[in-house]
């Protein structure tokens, strides 16, 4: 099955108007596939940092590239050759000066900005950064919703021929990030603490951040668990959803809710491997809150802000979107056809009187559950935030 990202046009845009690029997200999540495909646009020369042959041509990097100004050069797995921005920079800076000034370098990276932080230093002014996230609902709208729920969205997992063939991959890409990816970042933790810190936030999916406890369970110290964290989130494996601040006079929780931010991974760290297995596990309900989250925020609109709400007394939001127009949406999630309110999302929306009441349910089909709170089915809202309505 050839499934068409939504980043593929953004993508060409950008390149269409900075002179270099960096595509980021989680290893196998099909940034090469997306690259090499604006690249067939492009001309483009394509070199992959983790082929000895390929790193050999570099050997003399300012020398090989400078041979190929005329072209994109779309470099992998950039992160295993940090000497390399100094060079891409006066390149760049060459090109401008004979009005080449876009489309010249897409770099590929398997972590975050704050993972490239010298890549975002050396190349400031320079540089434009997008995020692949794993597949998401708008991309697979000819595949059953829940299949996506369960396996996640990375390409491999969700077209596997089989659910158990599915849980197999996820399981291998687990053992490769903990036994040689993270190491590559010049992270020396041991793959099996990793593994237990991992599996912990699964269990604790969408739960409010302790590091204290973490470190307990864990048996090292506050500053070590809270690494841990920073590492995963740089890895783009992990969401913190930050806490909403608003001046109602509540006493608010101030701690981030945290997710594995792909449902597949959750699932296999926890060893579900089918729908039956997971509609009778404990983590259902906080497994499907983290895959709408995940879903809505890749496609609300740019500039969008998120977070959530909950209060002392019990007033409490699942997902609050603050949107480029102003206008807040309070958004809570429910695994049920037919969803109930408990009396602290009254009480929350009281509180911060959102321009939109929406509960995400599972079915097919939008109502009202009250004048002003709609029922939605979460495909159908994640188009309506795609469409900036």
């Amino acid at each position: 099955m050839i499934i068409t990202r939504q980043l593929t046009a953004e993508l060409s845009e950008a390149l269409a108007n900075s002179p270099a690029e960096a595509l980021l997200g989680p290893r196998q999540v099909g940034k090469t596939t997306l690259a090499l495909e604006v690249g067939k646009q492009h001309d483009a020369l394509y070199l992959d940092m983790e082929s000895e042959l390929d790193r050999a041509k570099l050997a003399s990097p300012e020398l090989y590239l400078r041979d190929h100004l005329d072209k994109l050069v779309i470099i992998d797995e950039v992160h295993r050759a940090p000497g390399l921005f100094p060079i891409l920079r006066g390149l760049i800076d060459r090109n401008r000066r004979v009005g080449r000034r876009a489309g010249q370098y897409l770099l590929l990276g398997s972590a975050s900005l704050d993972l490239l932080h010298q890549a975002g230093e050396t190349l400031a002014g320079r540089i434009a950064y997008l995020e692949l996230p794993p597949l998401q609902i708008l991309e697979t709208p000819d595949l059953p919703a829940d299949t996506l729920w369960l396996r996640g969205g990375l390409p491999e997992s969700l077209l596997a021929p089989s659910d158990a063939r599915s849980l197999k991959w996820r399981l291998d890409f687990i053992r490769s990030y903990l036994e040689r990816d993270i190491a590559q970042f010049g992270r020396r933790i041991a793959a099996e603490t990793l593994r237990r810190f991992w599996t912990m936030l699964a269990h604790h999916q969408g739960g409010i951040l302790n590091h204290a406890q973490f470190a307990r369970n864990l048996g090292v110290d506050g500053k070590t668990a809270s690494s841990y964290l920073d590492l995963l989130a740089d890895l783009l494996l992990i969401r913190r959803l930050p806490a909403w601040h608003t001046n109602a006079g509540k006493r608010l929780v101030r701690s981030p809710k945290v997710y594995v931010r792909d449902s597949g991974l959750v699932h296999a760290l926890l060893h579900i491997a089918d729908k039956e297995t997971l509609l009778s596990h404990p983590v259902v309900g906080m497994s499907w809150e983290g895959f709408v989250v995940e879903n809505l925020l890749v496609n609300a609109p740019a500039g969008s802000d998120a977070g959530f709400y909950r209060s002392s007394s019990g007033a409490e939001i699942d997902l609050l979107l603050a949107r480029p127009d102003g206008a807040t949406w309070a958004i809570e999630i429910k695994r049920s056809l037919t969803p109930k309110l408990e009396r602290g999302f009254y009480s929350a929306c009281a509180d911060l009187k959102p321009a939109r009441k929406l509960v995400v349910y599972p079915g097919a089909e939008t109502f009202r559950i009250a004048e002003d709170i709609e029922a939605i089915p979460l495909a159908t809202l994640a188009a309506r935030l795609r469409a900036g309505d």
